[in-house]
């Protein structure tokens, strides 16, 4: 617990310190409040991922006020132990289960099970009228004609790359590319292709978005819960596989490539000798980069810095427009929480457009909101072509399946397909169709 004063109104943190035994009585009296004491001030339990705590720090000063505060606690790393501790409360219905950073898998499990505060309807119309918030974005908090979460930022992965590798290659980045030709031209040029391939969340990301780029799902009809149709052992699934059975033979696989991460590749960019890499990874990438100029990791210089491109996440198969992932960070009020009303306002704050323009400037993490964007590009922070493609990818990418029972397609899905290695066109679609299937229908354990 810390000590806070509570004399602060919204987005202006007040108070001053008090010298002698009246500080002594404050701190006393704050500690109780912070404890939840009936006739104090009650705090807010904000639930945070790791990226951009010190952003959600500075809001949750922000955004208290005279009659609550905020107080942030940090979730692990990892999206799975992330949702295991936020399962663990909300299933106890744990009232200090307050404000919760969720990924967008989490929405629609947790709201199922009765887990979420609806969003009121007047704000539930904001986000879904089409208007302000990105289209990708607003429907990662909607769930059986409900919505149940507040969009705070909506990420998208970009295909990164050395413009002198691609170029050298003879690959016209103007125009769309697939993941053959990325892989051909990096093997031909002694370069690599960076991937998230380790037994973890973000290989289902890889896999569910070239899948979709062939015109499949992992699953389909999944408000059918269990029932929902697997669609695994399909021609999208044997392209899926065929393109990572053909990294994982190739010269630019990277030698972790199967317990390769978002940051493990991000070393092959700008590496001391070598053409460098094509990399599919998050917007953190670009201000990583910037903030690297000269230092270890990074590019040597801002010439150098200058060699970085992007574009459109590679097409699956030729022809067939790429669906980029979607992911980002959802805020959720607890169910079982003694102050929801408060909560919801505080929600409304931290997603404010001020709070999506400062995770976007400090952290590399894309708003969900167009207005958001707007103010974003006139900070001259980002090249305007890379806002753009940050936007079109959110709107036309795709997300993972939405289904209250995701946690178990996503382990089921990555008991088969991992090792990266192993996967095969012929086999691998089939059996991981086969074991998903079987588990939904709780004929197998994970």
């Amino acid at each position: 617990m810390a000590s806070r004063s509570s004399s602060r109104s919204r987005g202006r943190p007040g108070g001053r310190r008090i010298a002698g035994s009246v500080a002594t009585l404050a701190l006393a009296g704050s500690l109780l409040t912070a404890c939840g004491g009936d006739s104090g001030t009650p705090t807010l339990n904000w639930y945070v991922n790791p990226d951009g705590v010190d952003t959600f720090r500075t809001y949750a000063e922000k955004c208290s006020t005279d009659q609550y505060d905020i107080a942030v606690q940090q979730l692990p790393s990892s999206a799975t132990d992330q949702r295991t501790q936020l399962a663990r409360r909300l299933a106890a219905q744990d009232s200090s289960t307050d404000l919760m950073n969720l990924d967008p898998v989490f929405v629609a499990e947790f709201a199922n099970a009765g887990w979420l505060e609806k969003v009121p309807d007047d704000l539930a119309g904001d986000i879904t009228d089409g208007g302000d918030y990105l289209e990708g974005a607003a429907d990662t908090v909607t769930w059986d004609d409900g919505v149940y979460a507040i969009p705070l930022w909506a990420n998208t992965q970009v295909l990164w790359y050395r413009k002198s590798l691609a170029e050298a290659a003879g690959l016209d980045m103007s125009q769309p590319v697939t993941w053959d030709q990325v892989i051909d031209a990096a093997d031909k040029e002694g370069g690599t292709v960076g991937v998230q391939a380790n037994k973890y969340e973000a290989y289902v990301v890889w896999i569910n978005a070239l899948m979709q780029g062939a015109g499949g799902d992992i699953v389909s009809d999944t408000e059918a819960g269990r029932d929902a149709k697997v669609d695994l052992d399909s021609d999208a699934g044997r392209d899926a596989a065929a393109v990572i059975q053909k990294l994982a033979d190739s010269k630019a696989a990277q030698a972790d490539f199967t317990v390769s991460n978002e940051g493990t590749s991000l070393g092959q960019m700008f590496p001391a000798e070598g053409p460098g890499e094509f990399m599919v990874n998050w917007t953190f990438v670009y201000a990583n980069y910037k903030g690297l100029v000269g230092k270890p990791g990074g590019p040597a210089d801002e010439q150098q810095f200058e060699d970085l491109g992007w574009a459109r996440y590679p097409q699956t198969v030729e022809g067939e427009a790429s669906k980029p992932p979607i992911g980002g960070i959802d805020i959720g009020v607890g169910a079982y929480s003694d102050n929801g009303d408060f909560a919801m306002e505080a929600a409304q704050c931290i997603t404010s457009t001020e709070a999506q323009v400062d995770l976007a400037v400090n952290d590399g993490l894309m708003p969900s909101t167009n207005s958001a964007y707007e103010k974003v590009a006139a900070t001259g922070d980002f090249p305007e072509d890379l806002l753009d493609l940050y936007r079109t990818s959110v709107d036309e990418g795709g997300p993972r399946p939405k289904s209250p029972f995701y946690s178990q397609i996503s382990s089921a899905v990555q008991s088969v397909w991992h090792s990266p290695t192993s996967v095969n066109p012929d086999s691998t679609p089939k059996k991981s169709a086969e074991y998903l299937a079987d588990v939904l229908a709780g004929k197998r354990l994970l």
